[in-house]
């Protein structure tokens, strides 16, 4: 978990810890002043953003800006969780963007069609992980005008 005391969170559902690390490490190298949470599967995922289990400390607290969304995961995969949060009134106001190994045609139209607002798969290259997290940064939080509930109260 990276506090940056930025003024939105993003966050990150990935089971890898060595990508985790990575994406962790390119938010911080790309300057990205925004928090960066992670969440280690999909359950864990609904889990926070219900305020549920480990993450009741979070209630009252505004939704994260941009969901950073891993396909392949243990327990609860993306693709469920996905139609979880399209599902909720709430929740799927919430941007997501997938970022995958997956490359699969099948896998790109599907998330789509569920409702996501753009699909990466995950670069090879530290470098081009820091140029996807600016760019991510710089669309998402500065750029795209949020829903209430993503941005913190002021």
């Amino acid at each position: 978990m990276a506090k940056r005391n930025g003024a939105m969170t993003i966050l990150v559902a990935e089971d890898d810890p060595d990508d985790r690390l990575l994406i962790e490490d390119a938010f911080e190298e790309s300057g990205c002043p925004n928090d960066i949470e992670f969440v280690e599967d999909g359950e864990e995922l609904l889990h926070y953003l219900h305020r549920e289990d480990g993450w009741t400390d979070l209630k009252g607290k505004p939704l994260p800006a941009l969901i950073l969304l891993d396909l392949n995961m243990p327990r609860l995969d993306g693709r469920a969780a996905l139609k979880h949060i399209k599902d909720d009134q709430e929740l799927r106001v919430i941007p997501i963007v997938v970022l995958t190994t997956s490359k699969s045609e099948e896998d790109i139209e599907a998330t789509y069609k569920a409702g996501v607002n753009s699909f990466f798969s995950k670069p090879r290259d530290f470098d081009e992980l820091v140029e996807l997290a600016k760019i991510l940064n710089q669309y998402w939080t500065t750029k795209v005008h949020l829903p209430s509930a993503c941005k913190t109260k002021e």
